[in-house]
């Protein structure tokens, strides 16, 4: 506990001190509320919106999860593609990090014109910002497999399947869950960029209505939101990888 508090108390620390330096200096310049809240406007605000934004912030969840889900599972299986066929990695590798220098906002569009104003784009979205760090974690990891180790199975036997279950993608299990853990901020920035474009409900809808209108405490409590969604997924991604790659020294 110790330790863990250690840990906690300087980002802590530092966060409420620029709270108070916030809230100070909006009261001490007389900042107009609708170019920079105070901290308390903005609690406020949260407070007297609490049930408007749970259903917003239940619609972005859901369509979060969802995309995540789908885009991690695409993301491991172009991983293991190429890794066993190592032609395929020579010639689509070089067009997947070409693929990241479009940006997913002008894709958007693109993908509501092809698919209309349903679900399917608003995935396809997510899946395009989150498989590519799964993916290259996946690769990296599967590569970094430990070659006296891999001699000794090939030489007990061992064909390429068992190779690969058993020694290849476990030993990859912390580069892999490196890279989730960034698809999994990656994926509520998906939904937001996905709500915006083209949607009824969710915090990207949400921020769309409140910044026609100036609302720019409204603003704030949505991108707080967003934070929150953000480290709580990665939280959880971080809590899956300590319960199953627990034969990986813990760092002191």
């Amino acid at each position: 506990m110790s330790a863990y508090f250690k840990s906690v108390w300087p980002p802590l620390v530092a966060v409420i001190l620029f709270i108070a330096i916030w809230q100070g200096a909006v009261s001490l310049f007389h900042i107009e509320k609708w170019m920079l809240p105070a901290p308390s406007d903005i609690a406020r605000e949260a407070a007297s919106q609490a049930d408007r934004l749970g259903m917003h912030a239940s619609a972005t969840i859901q369509l979060t999860l969802i995309g995540f889900v789908a885009g991690t599972a695409v993301g491991l299986f172009i991983a293991m593609v190429l890794h066993l066929i190592p032609f395929l990695k020579s010639a689509l590798y070089p067009l997947l990090i070409l693929s990241q220098n479009i940006p997913t906002i002008a894709l958007a569009p693109l993908l509501l014109i092809w698919f209309g104003f349903g679900l399917l784009p608003k995935l396809i979205t997510i899946i395009l910002v989150c498989f590519f760090p799964v993916a290259v974690a996946a690769m990296d990891g599967l590569t970094r497999t430990d070659a006296a180790m891999m001699n000794y199975m090939r030489m007990a036997g061992a064909n390429r399947r068992h190779i690969f279950w058993k020694l290849e993608l476990p030993h990859a299990l912390p580069s892999i869950f490196s890279g989730v853990k960034i698809a999994a901020t990656y994926s509520v920035m998906g939904a937001i960029i996905a709500e915006w474009i083209g949607a009824d409900k969710g915090i990207g809808y949400y921020m769309m209505l409140q910044k026609s209108a100036y609302r720019t405490d409204r603003l704030f409590v949505a991108i707080m939101i967003i934070v929150a969604l953000s480290l709580l997924l990665f939280l959880l991604i971080a809590l899956l990888e300590k319960l199953l790659v627990r034969w990986r020294p813990q760092k002191r």
